[in-house]
């Protein structure tokens, strides 16, 4: 194992490095509803509590790519808050993703993550976007299917998230060995998350049936329509993260929580940046 580790270190590296060409929004158009001015950068930002680490610390084999980092997302712009594109998490939930991650690399797999610890300024982002039914100019690949006018009648957005406590995770899993997705140019053509997979955008990961973030109940993680290897890859998923003790929502095939909590009535605001993480 230690070999392999090493080996995959050098690629969460490469990952993380092509996927910072990605933070630059683009400049033509207007994105979409700008969160509060008291979410922007300031010397006055909170710190994360002690319990909260970056899952690269823990493990650097899983690989990163963490999507509200960049404009590839259901708004079309980064989100408030993400200062890197930094997967941050309670010690105990990454020690769990770690043991989740041995048990996959044994099979040729390996975990990748999407989304991490959420800060409250880059939910009450997507509050805002959501209610600003103009701006749909992400629909035809994340929600094609669904009015935007229904996102929180449906559940798809919500004022609360359990990642704002920092032990829920969106992941999927990865074929060994793998090269990064590559990243989404602002503007470029967009094709429905529930598409046949070579009609989709382009993504390293097994094929699940649909991609991440796709506003559609084809997402549900036992959706009975989602048959064959794709079904048996949310299965594999499935199956490995509650082994370590994570429990999957079931209407997202990617969203896993770790239980018990660290902080089970908790949500925090501090930015996904390294330096929001303290030191002892």
């Amino acid at each position: 194992m230690p070999r392999l580790a090493a080996a995959w270190r050098g690629l969460a590296a490469a990952a993380a490095a092509l996927l910072t060409v990605a933070l630059v929004p683009s400049s033509a158009g207007a994105g979409p509803v700008a969160a509060p001015s008291s979410h922007r950068a300031g010397a006055d930002d909170p710190k994360a509590p002690k319990e909260f680490v970056a899952l690269r610390d823990v493990d650097p084999t899983i690989i990163q790519e963490i999507r509200y980092a960049t404009p590839h997302d259901f708004m079309g712009v980064p989100v408030t808050g993400y200062r890197e594109p930094l997967c941050i998490l309670t010690r105990d939930a990454a020690r769990a993703l770690h043991r989740a991650q041995v048990a996959f690399l044994r099979r040729g797999y390996s975990l990748k993550v999407y989304d991490c610890y959420r800060p409250q300024r880059a939910v009450d982002h997507f509050v805002a976007w959501a209610k600003d039914l103009s701006d749909q100019r992400m629909k035809a690949e994340f929600y094609p299917r669904v009015d935007k006018s229904v996102l929180f009648r449906d559940g798809y957005i919500a004022e609360k998230s359990g990642h704002s406590r920092g032990s829920t995770v969106d992941l999927t899993l990865v074929r060994l060995p793998a090269v990064p997705t590559r990243p989404y140019v602002p503007g470029e053509p967009l094709t429905s998350c529930f598409g046949p997979r070579a009609s989709r955008f382009p993504d390293n990961s097994l094929d699940m049936g649909t991609g991440f973030d796709c506003f559609d109940t084809l997402a549900h993680t036992l959706d009975p329509r989602i048959k064959g290897k794709q079904r048996a890859h949310r299965m594999l998923l499935k199956e490995g993260l509650e082994r370590a003790g994570f429990v999957n929502y079931a209407d997202e095939w990617w969203h896993y929580t770790f239980s018990p909590e660290t902080f089970p009535d908790t949500s925090f605001d501090f930015p996904v940046a390294r330096s929001s993480l303290v030191r002892r």
